[in-house]
C-alpha cells in the first residue's frame, strides 16, 4: 500500500524524507516516530565549550584542555524544551551526582495537542539512585505516551505507567524473580497528562505537582499529597506542615516505586484547571526552600505562561541560590495547550529538544564537595515492608 502525503502544511520525516503534517505522530512512510519522548541524560550531547574558562579545546574524556578541569556530565544540568511545556534539572551544590530525572512528551492529536511529563528522585538511602530514577521515567513516559495517542483512559494508564516504572527499576537489582534485597533501588514519582480538558496526575512518594493560577478566577494550589513522615503527621491531623516538615525524619519517605514495595497502590487524580495557569512538577529540591503553591506561582507568573523553559531554569536557579542541598527539578506546562504552529520547520519535534547548558553555578567535579546535610532528606521508612 502507498502512503499519500498529509494534506496541508507539511515538513519532512528526518528519516525518509517523506512529508509529514503537523498531527503526524509516526511517520505513514517509514513508520519513524516524529515526536518521541526525551528523557533527561538519555542522550547526552558532548559539551563544546568549558564553562569554567570558555575554551572550545576538549578532549574526547571530556577534559579541558586549556584548564585541565572535567566539564559536567549530561546530568549535572540538563535543560528540555518542547514548546508545550519545559523542564530543568541540576544535581544541585551537595550531591556528587543528580538523582532526579524528567521525561516529557507531546502528540498532536485530532482534538488538540497533549503533553506528558515525568519526574522521579531517587531515593539516596538505596542502591543505584540515579539509575532508578531514569529507569522509571523512562519507562513510565512510554505508556503514558501511547495511551494519549491510542485515546486510552489516562487514570489507568497512569497506573500502568507506575506498574512500568516499578518493574523498571526492579530490573535493576539484577535478583532472579525480582527477589528484594537489602537497600533495593528505589524512586519517587509524580506525572501528568495536560489534554484540552483537564490534567490527570499521578504519585507515589514526595516529589510533587502544583497548578500556579494566572488569573483570578484560578487560585494556585497544591494537587499532591505526600508520602512522607511529615505528609502523614499532615494527613493525620497530629502537626501543621511547617512543624511536620521541621521534624528529623520528615523527608523519609512511605511510598515509592522499587522491588520491596510492588503492592503500594499509587495515586491518581484529575484536576480540571479553573482558566489559565500553569502545572508544576517538581521534585523536593526545589520545594524544600518554598513550598507554597502561592509563593512559586510568584516566582514562575507570567514568565511560565510564554516561555515555560526560562521559567523552569529560575526556580531551579532559586534553590540553588538558597543552597542547593538536594537535587533539584523543575517541569512548567502551560494551559491550556497551544497547538503546534503550521510554519514551523518541524512541529513534530523542536530542533534541539535537549539543551545541556552551562549549571548556574558551574564547578569541578575534581573540587571537593560542600558538607552534607546533616540528615539525608530522601530516605525510605524502615518499618515498610522489605
Amino acid at each position: 500500500m502507498t502512503a499519500s502525503p498529509p494534506p496541508g502544511p507539511t515538513a519532512a520525516c528526518p528519516s525518509c524524507g517523506w512529508p509529514v503534517g503537523p498531527q503526524d505522530n509516526f511517520c505513514e512512510a517509514c513508520r519513524t516516530e516524529l515526536a518521541p519522548p526525551v528523557v533527561s541524560g538519555d542522550d547526552p550531547v558532548p559539551a563544546t565549550v568549558c564553562p569554567f574558562c570558555q575554551s572550545a579545546q576538549i578532549t574526547a574524556e571530556g577534559y579541558c584542555e586549556s584548564c585541565g578541569r572535567k566539564l559536567p556530565s549530561s546530568r549535572d544540568h540538563t535543560e528540555i524544551d518542547l514548546g508545550l511545556l519545559a523542564g530543568v534539572t541540576d544535581r544541585g551544590l551537595r550531591h556528587h551526582r543528580n538523582e532526579d530525572a524528567m521525561a516529557l512528551a507531546t502528540a498532536e492529536l485530532p482534538g488538540g495537542p497533549a503533553a506528558v511529563a515525568v519526574v522521579c528522585d531517587g531515593v539516596s538511602s538505596t542502591r543505584r539512585p540515579d539509575e532508578a530514577s531514569l529507569a522509571a521515567s523512562q519507562a513510565a513516559v512510554q505508556v503514558l505516551l501511547a495511551a494519549v495517542r491510542t485515546g486510552t483512559d489516562l487514570v489507568e494508564a497512569s497506573r500502568d505507567a507506575v506498574s512500568a516504572a516499578r518493574e523498571a527499576v526492579a530490573g535493576l537489582a539484577g535478583l532472579p524473580g525480582g527477589a528484594a534485597s537489602l537497600d533495593p533501588p528505589s524512586a519517587t514519582f509524580v506525572s501528568a497528562v495536560l489534554t484540552s480538558e483537564a490534567v490527570t496526575l499521578c504519585w507515589l512518594g514526595d516529589s510533587r505537582a502544583y497548578w500556579l493560577g494566572a488569573g483570578p478566577d484560578s487560585a494556585s494550589e497544591r494537587l499532591t499529597r505526600d508520602d512522607s513522615v511529615a505528609g502523614e503527621m499532615v494527613a493525620a491531623g497530629l502537626l501543621s506542615e511547617a512543624d511536620a516538615l521541621a521534624l528529623p525524619q520528615a523527608h523519609v519517605v512511605t511510598g515509592w516505586v522499587g522491588a520491596d514495595l510492588s503492592g503500594a497502590a499509587p495515586h491518581v487524580a484529575r484536576f480540571s484547571p479553573p482558566g489559565p495557569g500553569v502545572v508544576l512538577l517538581c521534585s523536593d529540591g526545589l520545594w524544600n526552600y518554598q513550598p507554597e503553591a502561592v509563593k512559586l506561582a510568584e516566582q514562575a507568573l507570567p514568565g511560565a505562561l510564554s516561555d515555560p523553559l526560562g521559567a523552569a531554569a529560575e526556580l531551579v536557579k532559586f534553590a540553588l541560590e538558597c543552597g542547593g542541598m538536594d537535587n533539584v527539578t523543575a517541569v512548567l506546562a502551560p494551559f491550556p495547550l497551544k497547538p503546534a504552529h503550521s510554519a514551523d520547520p518541524d512541529p513534530a519535534r523542536p530542533a534541539d529538544p535537549a539543551h545541556h547548558a552551562q549549571p548556574a553555578h558551574p564547578r569541578s567535579h575534581d573540587e571537593p564537595a560542600a558538607p552534607s546535610a546533616p540528615s539525608d532528606p530522601e530516605e525510605k521508612a524502615a518499618d515498610e515492608p522489605a
